[in-house]
């Protein structure tokens, strides 16, 4: 791959992905085709829709033999939005990947702003379905699900029946899709436009060098300690410069979400952490008892904090250094070339299973990976996927770190989990954002444990323990403490819009609450600078990170004990996320219980001599 000097440093990337094999370009006569499919079948959408709507006001009263009538519509409803979401999604989909390697692409905005028609009209004609799903008796839902056309819903059905007592009349919810699109979901696009474009300066030497966020973000996981100090400023100058623009959006953000739970609250009273549990498919009790065994166990997450801050000769990290590879204890760091990423990985996985390393290997021939560096990128990692052909994709920005073959590791394990999964049904197919990390964490774990391995010596056990030992600041302190400030946000923000000092404080105060004496300053603008915070499909976007790590240790520690029984097992659990409750597929599975601390408590003990493990060689390397 290319390589080029940034910051006086040598940097490699990785490969360009392939979309052709999708549509040929936005404007291609296979995007119209599409979309004037599209447009028809919303057309069938209505007509189905109004044998619901004209018995809409006495849905809760029909029986299954009064109801034959919105029993097929409602049959043919849900086949008709399975098809209508399978076009939108995949022209959706094709539009985000080009516009996050592009920020500036002008024909993939103007087909993202044409689709933002289709999604309004699609969620207004999807909601007498999904009256009629909330709406309707017992009796006549269990009816419902008999239909084979439906059956494949039936778990989707039950889990959304129970955040019923929430639901709107008809025309409310379609008064609250339609205003969301020039609501709140367009204060999520002003923030997405406004991290692909804005750009900073970092200093380095005397020199200032201007480049994109996505750019100066790479630059974090630089060997060198100035290096990433000076990018961590640069990036936090550079939000500072926006914070009453970010301020104004997060506010508007949440405010959106807590009327809403206002207007939701009718039958009995709606919290802002309802949703997110409801979508990510575990109780509050479960929630609550990965939080109390986190909080019971941060020290151990804070000890290798600080045995990492020792490995660097420093008394405490700084909030620079979250995404710090290895130091290297002499020379150079290895600068890892993206085709030695992927056999490290393709190995890795095949340990597990030769299916696993078989699929990686792939991902690469078919060019399903973005890596490549460039100031218009969008900044993150993620996977996605294309409804229609079920063909995964990966989005990164590849650099040649140790973190980025970690992150690798970590999309890839995602684009695992979908490939596994592709024969189901839609419906089955969709799982909670808890257990979509699943997948993701294993692989990582997957990779370091290998090469930690294969490592030939003490220097070569440090660099991996330190990517694993990392993980644990990373998931047990600084996702909590990305949990507190937005649950502290949302119980002032009902109150009244924070102002940016204010938001300042909340994110200071969390990040001092969970890492303590483990670092040497916090990071008061990591509200502003942090994308998760302004999805505005879906909130507190952190704990399903927590949840997906130590549930996946939790797997991966079964990995040993199972022997050859491990990977079919393991595929079994994957192919149930979406059919199962986070609690239901771990006693399925795993026979634990989520809601009992106890798991979560056992889990993070057993990284407790890994840590050990670290501080030894830390202790033995470095003088």
């Amino acid at each position: 791959m290319a390589e080029t000097m940034v910051a006086g440093v040598r940097q490699v990337q990785g490969p360009a992905w392939d979309l052709s094999d999708e549509y040929p370009s936005p404007q291609s006569p296979e995007v119209a085709a599409e979309l004037d499919a599209l447009s028809a079948l919303l057309d069938t959408f209505a007509e189905h829709n109004e044998v619901i709507v004209a018995q809409i006001d006495v849905l809760p009263d029909l029986t299954p033999d009064t109801a034959e009538s919105v029993l097929s519509g409602a049959a043919a409803l849900y086949g008709a939005s399975e098809e209508a979401s399978r076009l939108l999604g995949n022209v959706l989909v094709y539009a985000n990947c080009l516009l996050s390697v592009d920020a500036n692409d002008e024909q993939a905005h103007a087909l993202q702003g044409r689709l933002q028609g289709y999604q309004k009209r699609y969620a207004e004609l999807a909601e007498p379905l999904s009256q009629f799903v909330e709406l309707a008796s017992d009796a006549v839902i269990e009816r419902y699900l008999e239909n084979p056309q439906v059956a494949d819903c039936a778990f989707q059905v039950r889990h959304a029946r129970k955040r019923r007592h929430e639901h709107l009349s008809l025309n409310e919810e379609n008064l609250i899709s339609g205003l969301s699109q020039d609501g709140v979901h367009a204060w999520g696009r002003l923030y997405s436009q406004l991290s692909s474009t804005l750009s900073c300066e970092v200093l380095v030497g005397n020199e200032p060098q201007n480049m994109g966020i996505a750019e100066a973000n790479g630059l974090l996981q630089k060997p060198e300690e100035h290096v990433r100090r000076a990018a961590w400023q640069g990036i936090n100058d550079a939000w500072e410069t926006q914070e009453e623009s970010c301020a104004a959006a997060i506010n508007a953000i949440a405010g959106w979400r807590l009327e809403l739970n206002r207007k939701r609250s009718k039958q009995q009273d709606v919290h802002f952490l309802d949703a997110p549990v409801h979508m990510n498919r575990i109780g509050r009790a479960t929630l609550d008892a990965l939080l109390e065994a986190c909080e019971e166990k941060a020290p151990l997450a804070r000890r290798a904090a600080l045995a990492m801050a020792r490995a660097t000769g420093r008394e405490r990290l700084g909030p620079w250094d979250m995404r710090a590879p290895a130091p290297v204890l002499s020379g150079t760091a290895e600068v890892i070339e993206f085709e030695d990423a992927v056999q490290l990985i393709a190995g890795a996985y095949a340990e597990v299973d030769p299916a696993m390393g078989e699929f990686v290997n792939m991902m690469v021939e078919r060019r399903w990976i973005e890596g490549t560096v460039s100031s218009n990128k969008r900044p993150g990692a993620y996977c996605t996927g294309f409804a229609k052909s079920r063909n995964p994709r990966v989005y990164m920005t590849y650099t040649g770190s140790s973190s980025d073959v970690i992150t690798l590791a970590h999309e890839l394990g995602h684009a695992f989990h979908s490939w596994v999964m592709r024969d189901l049904s839609d419906s089955q197919r969709s799982y909670g954002m808890s257990l979509a990390e699943t997948a993701s964490t294993f692989g990582e774990t997957t990779v370091r444990d290998a090469l930690f391995n294969r490592a030939a010596d003490a220097a070569g056990q440090f660099d991996i323990l330190w990517e694993e030992v990392s993980a644990l600041p990373s998931f047990m302190l600084n996702i909590p403490a990305r949990y507190s400030f937005e649950k502290a946000f949302y119980e002032q923000r009902a109150e009244r819009p924070l102002r940016p000092v204010e938001l300042k404080k909340l994110m200071s105060d969390a990040w001092m609450q969970w890492y303590a004496d483990s670092i040497s300053e916090p990071d008061p603008m990591f509200w502003a600078s942090k994308l998760h915070f302004y999805i505005s499909g879906l909130s507190f976007y952190n704990f399903p990170y927590l949840f997906g790590y130590l549930f996946s240790m939790g797997v991966y520690l079964r990995r040993e004990a199972m022997g050859v029984d491990f990977y079919p097992r393991y595929v079994a659990l994957l192919r149930d996320t979406g059919r199962m409750t986070a609690e239901q597929l771990a006693e399925t599975h795993l026979d634990v219980r989520l809601d009992d601390a106890q798991f979560w408590r056992t889990t993070i003990e057993a990284l407790e001599p890994r840590v050990a493990r670290f501080e030894a060689l830390v202790d033995e390397l470095v003088a």
